[in-house]
């Protein structure tokens, strides 16, 4: 767990787009039309729990609706093998891949406080807290151990990636659209 909060990645939704991406179906799984996702959540559920979802095709503009019959996780790799109403076949299933998950925006779940959902960090501004120099904007958050704040630089086409600890990070003012952070040295020369 991340000492300063959980990021969770519901994200890939700009802000006119009423649905979240939660995963990415990769690959069918046996023969009764189950496939398997990738997820781009951590919540659980998304994946488990039967109920309402969306699929965005390849090459698709519009998702279609979808109801979620049942889910499980694949201990060991990281995904989840799901199951949809009238996809029975693997060539039904075979059809599918590529596609995304998707829920409603407004379905995102509440979150404890030091926790964020990643569309919220995505954008931010972030200011060295010492000098109140502005740094760069938050474009990506990649997850290697801790989760790591992608950061373009101002006035710059390079990027530095900014561990996301309590100790290096410790203001995410949401409501100011910013971060403040406290790096060693050398990590953003």
């Amino acid at each position: 767990m991340n000492p300063i909060g959980n990021i969770f990645s519901v994200q890939t939704s700009h802000p006119q787009n009423p649905f979240l991406e939660v995963g990415k179906i990769v690959s069918t799984q046996g023969l009764k039309g189950e496939v398997r996702v990738y997820p781009d959540s951590d919540f659980p559920q998304r994946f488990v729990e039967p109920g309402k979802r969306w699929i965005l095709r390849l090459n698709a503009t519009q998702p279609e609706e979808i109801q979620l019959v049942k889910g499980r996780y694949l201990d060991g790799k990281g995904l989840y093998i799901v199951q949809f109403a009238g996809v029975e076949t693997c060539e039904q299933a075979e059809a599918l891949r590529g596609s995304k998950i998707l829920v409603l925006a407004s379905d995102r779940p509440e979150l404890e406080a030091g926790e964020f959902h990643v569309a919220d960090l995505i954008g931010l501004q972030v200011f060295d807290q010492a000098t109140q120099e502005r740094v760069g904007t938050v474009v990506d958050i990649l997850s290697a151990g801790n989760d790591l704040l992608e950061v373009q630089r101002e006035n710059s086409e390079s990027r530095v990636l900014i561990p996301f600890v309590m100790a290096i990070v410790p203001i995410v003012d949401l409501k100011q659209n910013r971060v403040e952070i406290t790096p060693p040295p050398g990590l953003i020369e």
